[in-house]
């Protein structure tokens, strides 16, 4: 699980290693500023005396869609926190630039309104994703249209008017895996977009394997703690500049308290990923011996998800969880699991849902930093929980937990 990524910062830096870039990225000039941490700028406005260099400053922006030298101007153009932010995942994914949202989905939304400005609606796309980046592009609710198709299909699906070719590996929630540079190969000129939040740049960087733009829901493993909303996008920086210009005229910016966190959270990533991996393994592995589960899904990659279905009842599980969060969302130091047919992916078409392979008796759990042990407890304990006639589960379920009061 050790997958030590060599990095390739610019030239005037030396190569340096996944966890060595992961605490130093985005913070190189500290301590020429006489800084340790990186500071937080929460101001929404800067002052400027000198309104023609800011008129000219607005035009390049308007223009180029470049970042603006010297001074901010306006936070919702700019921000240096969430900007250090965004040097550092650059530097993680090996691109050129990133751009960072209010939140994943706002993230997927400017790719798809920046392709769409250039009258580029089609989508082709590859399920099972998240299930809102699902409904994002089923529902056609930005003027998208989408063909879905398994990943040998993609070059027969692509018009002239695609866009863009998504793909989510490993995927959510059956941690389904594609070949990206197979998949990159199929897309041809068209942009593949992948979206590398189950793994993380620890374990795979699609744009080494021919992904042109690489898509993260911040919230989950590079926030790394159940705290900050935010989403990401990875790119060159041609598709940067109009991501920041779409970025601007919608306003679905990251707050800069949210880009500081994420900034920390980047810091520890390896650590957290690769030690949180090491037990979704062990889990997988003892699940896959355990004859209540019918079948467990872990990739190849590895990672800290794990999805499993089970023979008894998958809502007793999640009842049944005392240690392990029943929660949405995913990548936290804490374990959480959810039931993806009630929860995550219920806004997906039933009948487009079980032929992704997301299944009513599959749960989909995120694996934290407790114990291996103490998890595997807790797990075991719930699954038995889902084997008990439904009578007794609810008995169970309505039992008071330690702390709470009995009533009369």
């Amino acid at each position: 699980m050790d997958n030590e990524v060599s990095m390739t910062p610019p030239a005037s830096t030396p190569t340096r290693a996944l966890a060595t870039e992961a605490v130093h990225a985005g913070r190189d000039d500290l301590a020429s500023l006489g800084l340790h941490a990186p500071p937080l700028d929460l101001s929404t406005t800067y002052p400027s005396y000198d309104s023609r260099a800011e008129a000219e400053r607005i035009d390049a922006f308007a223009t180029t869609g470049a970042r603006p030298d010297g001074p901010p101007v306006y936070a919702r153009l700019d921000n240096p926190t969430t900007g250090r932010f965004e040097t550092a995942l650059a530097r993680l994914e090996g691109t050129d630039s990133a751009v960072a949202f209010a939140s994943g989905m706002a993230a997927l939304t400017a790719v798809l309104l920046a392709r769409a400005s250039m009258g580029l609606r089609h989508v082709v796309a590859v399920r099972p994703l998240y299930g809102c980046s699902d409904h994002l592009l089923g529902a056609g609710l930005l003027g998208t249209e989408v063909t879905w198709t398994d990943p040998a299909g993609i070059a027969d699906a692509i018009r002239p008017d695609t866009g863009l070719v998504m793909v989510e590996t490993p995927a959510n929630p059956t941690l389904a895996e594609i070949d990206i540079r197979a998949v990159a190969h199929s897309c041809g000129s068209v942009p593949l977009l992948v979206d590398n939040t189950f793994a993380t740049p620890v374990l795979q960087r699609p744009v080494e394997h021919g992904a042109r733009i690489v898509l993260h829901s911040a919230t989950k493993y590079l926030g790394g703690h159940g705290d900050v909303m935010g989403g990401v996008v990875a790119c060159d920086e041609e598709f940067a500049a109009t991501l920041r210009q779409v970025r601007f005229a919608t306003g679905g910016v990251l707050h800069p308290l949210a880009g500081y966190l994420l900034l920390r959270g980047l810091s520890t990533l390896p650590v957290r990923v690769r030690a949180a991996s090491a037990s979704a393994a062990e889990l997988s592995r003892r699940l896959t011996a355990d004859p209540r589960i019918a079948r467990v899904h872990y990739p190849e990659i590895g990672g800290a998800m794990v999805s499993f279905e089970v023979y008894g009842d998958p809502h007793a599980v999640i009842a049944g969880v005392r240690l392990i969060t029943p929660a949405v969302s995913l990548g936290s130091v804490d374990s959480l699991i959810q039931h993806p047919a009630s929860i995550s992916h219920r806004i997906v078409d039933e009948g487009d849902r079980q032929a992704a392979g997301v299944g009513d008796r599959l749960l989909r759990m995120s694996v934290g930093l407790e114990d291996v042990e103490d998890l595997w407890a807790d797990l075991c304990q719930a699954l038995s929980d889902g084997h008990l006639p439904q009578a007794r589960t609810a008995e169970r379920s309505a039992r008071p937990q330690a702390g709470q009061a009995v009533r009369p």
